[in-house]
């Protein structure tokens, strides 16, 4: 995700600054470079020399760092995209504080956790603003972005059109997890496995039904192979902790074993499908 976020701001003209460890540094790069080909196929199909130059100029908005403070340094807006772990979150969130100037807007990125949750270890909360990006982010459009009670009318004044600005849609959420489409969204997953495991009809035969019948671009097991069965399952982890009696979050048989096998969908090439690419 934070490859993504990387390359819709270098593309739009925002200079760039990721930071990770060397090895995850050269992955988000490569993850870009994929990302760039493909898009440039549909828009330059015969012009070699404007697609260098626009992959050249895209590419030299970015630069990696392994350290923090540099790459806070001087940062209109910092985007925290880390593991989906809260302690792990709360450590950098810690970080962060001590690092951004008195004008940075803070922004968490996550599909499962409160925004006001994951940034309490930090003052300046009027800045603290959450953004919910969509895989795969080069192609979806929509951007949920969620207020805290504590977020100022500046700082959502500023991010709103910021996110207009490299080809989005936003949509104003309340500050509950999951917000707006996962909440929608990972029950209805979950639905569709405990279907599947009851044995009233198949995964091709389910996917079929609510793309034929409800007109919808992909069935649940397909939609799930996108977003990376090992992502699905925690999100519903997550939840199925805070909320251990509510039906909807309990875990599924069938999920569990393909993230054992390591079938995650279309990163690895096979999940409830099989891919040739392992790029959506």
């Amino acid at each position: 995700m934070g490859a993504g976020i990387a390359q819709v701001n270098a593309q739009n003209g925002y200079k760039v600054t990721v930071v990770d460890n060397d090895e995850f540094a050269q992955k988000c790069m490569v993850q870009v470079a994929k990302s760039l080909d493909i898009i440039s196929k549909g828009k330059f199909p015969h012009e070699v020399r404007s697609q260098r130059k626009w992959y050249d100029d895209i590419i030299s908005n970015i630069t990696t760092t392994q350290s923090l403070p540099k790459g806070c340094e001087h940062a209109d807006l910092v985007i925290e995209s880390i593991l989906e772990e809260k302690d792990i979150k709360m450590k950098k969130w810690g970080q962060l504080g001590r690092l951004v100037t008195d004008e940075c807007i803070l922004a968490a990125h996550t599909s499962s956790f409160s925004i006001k949750e994951v940034t309490s270890v930090i003052e300046m909360r009027d800045r603290v603003i959450g953004l919910h990006f969509f895989r795969p982010i080069w192609k979806m459009r929509l951007v949920e972005v969620i207020e805290t009670d504590a977020t100022s009318p500046k700082t959502m004044a500023s991010i709103l059109p910021y996110i207009e600005s490299i080809g989005k849609h936003p949509i104003r959420c309340k500050d509950t997890p999951g917000f707006i489409v996962n909440n929608l969204l990972y029950p209805y997953f979950l639905t569709a496995l405990r279907y599947y495991e009851s044995g009233h009809a198949s995964i091709e035969d389910i996917d079929r039904a609510m793309k034929l019948g409800a007109a919808l671009p992909h069935g649940p097991f397909e939609f799930m192979d996108v977003v990376g069965l090992d992502r699905v399952r925690h999100v519903c982890a997550n939840w199925h902790e805070k909320y251990p009696d509510d039906p909807r979050y309990f875990p599924s048989p069938t999920l569990d074993e393909k993230v054992r096998q390591h079938k995650l969908g279309m990163k690895t090439k096979q999940g409830f499908y099989t891919y040739k690419s392992s790029l959506y």
